[in-house]
């Protein structure tokens, strides 16, 4: 039996659930979140407890759908009730980053600047060189914030570039000069 996915999952007060065959649609005070389900899912909601249950839970394949269908589920009461946010860290001298209507625009060692487009449902943050995105949805933050990081990766000898804040950048030795030869 999935351990994670035998979970009840409960639903907070002020939030809607509503279980359309295959869909689940959350409401609540930040927003609202759908997710389809895999066809061998199923839900149940018992008053302010949903359930998740596999048709076959022996299987593998279904024991791993049983578990992410439940934290699914609940990363979307997560997202509407308290939402989700990610740190990104801008390293390195002259690097900033600075937001310019729906776009973040970063200085970081280019020749040009670089912007990003910011998506619908991802708010930006630019305090100093913290970059805080938040949403109600988690895929999509983790998403963003990727990206993002991808424009101009850590690198190991000095550290400069964007990384996230909780993230250790294992440091390199450069090259030292030959001595007394």
């Amino acid at each position: 039996m999935s351990r994670i996915g035998r979970q009840p999952i409960k639903i907070p007060s002020g939030v809607q659930v509503t279980i359309n065959d295959k869909q689940v649609i959350v409401k609540g005070p930040k927003g609202q979140l759908q997710l389809e389900l895999h066809r061998n899912v199923n839900v149940k909601q018992d008053g302010e407890v949903l359930t998740v249950t596999v048709k076959n839970p022996d299987l593998k394949e279904q024991k791993a759908l049983w578990g992410l269908s439940q934290r699914l589920i609940t990363n979307l009461i997560t997202g509407v009730t308290d939402g989700f946010s990610r740190q990104l860290e801008v390293n390195g001298v002259g690097y900033r980053a600075e937001v310019k209507g729906n776009k973040l625009v970063l200085a970081v060692g280019y020749s040009f600047p670089k912007e990003y487009e910011i998506p619908d449902g991802v708010e930006v943050k630019v305090e100093k060189n913290l970059i805080t995105l938040s949403g109600i949805d988690k895929q999509l933050v983790g998403q963003v914030a990727a990206e993002v990081r991808k424009i101009r990766k850590p690198e190991p000898y000095k550290g400069k570039g964007i990384k996230y804040v909780e993230e250790v950048i294992k440091r390199k030795a450069g090259k030292t000069a030959a001595k007394g030869e």
